[in-house]
C-alpha cells in the first residue's frame, strides 16, 4: 500500500519567519543548573532575530549559565495547525546602542512588572511544520 501516513508538511523558511512574526507570544526553553525550564514570553521579530524583555530572575540567570535555547510558537485556526521552532543563542543586550535600538521595537510587557533587560535570540536554525488535525490512522495500516 502506498498510502502516505505522514500528515506533516515542512514549512519553507519564509513561512516560518512569517509565523514567528505574526504570533505575539511563544515559549522559551532554557537549561541552567542541570534543569530544563520553559517560559512564556511575548516577543518581536526584527531582521530574523527574536527580541524579548525580562526581569531579573531564573530566565535571565539561565541564559548566563547556558545561552543555547529553543523558542517555539504555535498557531491553531480551526483544524489547521502551524508550529515553528528556533534553536540558537540568547544574550542580554549590553551596549547602549543595542538597548536604544531595541527600545524602538514594538515590544511591551504583558505582565504587570518591570522588565528592564532586553534579550536577543540569534538563530542557528528555524524550522516549521503544519498539519490538519484528524483521527488517528487505523492500526492495520501500520
Amino acid at each position: 500500500m502506498s498510502e502516505n501516513l505522514n500528515p506533516f508538511r515542512v514549512m519553507d523558511s519564509q513561512r516560518v519567519w512569517e509565523l514567528l512574526g505574526d504570533m505575539p507570544y511563544g515559549r522559551l526553553a532554557v537549561q541552567g543548573a542541570g534543569l530544563v525550564d520553559i517560559f512564556p514570553v511575548n516577543h518581536v521579530v526584527n531582521q530574523r532575530k527574536i527580541y524579548f524583555r525580562t526581569s531579573q530572575g531564573t530566565k535571565l540567570a539561565s541564559l548566563v549559565v547556558n545561552n543555547h535555547v529553543a523558542f517555539e510558537v504555535d498557531k491553531v485556526e480551526g483544524t489547521h495547525v502551524e508550529s515553528a521552532v528556533v534553536h540558537g543563542r540568547a544574550r542580554r543586550l549590553e551596549t547602549r546602542a543595542e538597548v536604544e535600538a531595541a527600545e524602538q521595537l514594538p515590544l511591551t510587557s504583558w505582565a504587570p512588572n518591570y522588565k528592564f533587560h532586553y534579550v536577543v535570540l540569534e538563530p542557528d536554525d528555524a524550522t516549521g511544520r503544519e498539519f490538519t488535525m484528524g483521527e488517528e490512522p487505523d492500526h492495520d495500516l501500520w
